[in-house]
């Protein structure tokens, strides 16, 4: 039987013993029903696995004892290509979505953005509550994926703040409904270390924002001849960067 994949906020060392996070709880005492000497496998977020065994179950805590670290041969490596996504925030579960789905392929970080057409309104409390939220879900698709490094996930900017604080990279693509084919800026082109991805929103970005995004040096393509919803252009364009230059 395939042993839990628990994540920690704290730093992991072999042989310390440490409470487990409340985050953790409901589900080890209420679902897996876990008991002292039940086996584990936590990580920190660092890039390492270690095994852990449970050593006491209180009402509300779990103690384990840190056993050993996991060979890094059978843990899921990440992706050689680093893939930063930056995307329209959406109403709803679609966001949640991306987070979600976004992770699991292997991207590297995760840039909510604020832009003319989003419709959402998010205060400083909303706004925190929200990152919140979607750390929660990456760490979730982490523990479920294997994967040992956390993304990133920023704190909601407007894309005029992101377009001039951005980090550099290799390769920065925009999605458009009308951009050139993907294989137009792929054939004979040297493979990217690092590519930057730029989604809007439902109702698209504004003339505005794409001119500034092309003066940074984003290339407008599309994906096929369909128009694709928010949520589901930047699982595609994942797929297809990972299968070009990643490790699909």
């Amino acid at each position: 039987m395939r042993q839990s994949r628990i994540y920690c906020q704290e730093p992991l060392s072999i042989g310390s013993t440490i409470f487990l996070d409340e985050r953790n709880n409901h589900y080890l005492l209420h679902v897996l029903r876990v008991k002292p000497r039940h086996s584990l496998i936590l990580f920190d977020g660092s890039g390492h696995d270690y095994r852990a065994t449970v050593t006491t179950v209180l009402r509300k805590k779990i103690e384990v004892f840190i056993d050993e670290e996991i060979d890094a041969s059978s843990i899921a490596q990440e992706s050689p290509l680093n893939i930063a996504l930056a995307i329209a925030i959406s109403k709803g579960e679609r966001m949640d979505w991306v987070m979600q789905k976004s992770t699991e392929l292997g991207v590297t970080s995760i840039q909510p953005l604020v832009t003319q057409r989003v419709d959402v309104k998010l205060n400083s409390e909303r706004r925190q509550k929200k990152l919140e939220h979607w750390r929660n879900i990456v760490i979730g698709a982490c523990e479920q994926s294997g994967r040992s490094i956390l993304p990133a996930v920023g704190t909601p900017l407007n894309i005029s703040d992101w377009l001039t604080t951005a980090e550099p990279c290799d390769l920065k693509l925009l999605l458009r409904a009308d951009g050139s084919e993907f294989s137009h800026v792929s054939n004979n082109r040297i493979p990217p270390a690092s590519v930057s991805i730029l989604i809007g929103p439902e109702g698209g970005l504004s003339g505005e924002e794409i001119v500034a995004a092309e003066k940074t040096g984003f290339i407008a393509i599309r994906f096929g001849n369909r128009i694709l919803r928010t949520e589901t252009a930047p699982i595609v364009a994942i797929s297809l960067l990972q299968a070009h230059w990643g490790d699909f």
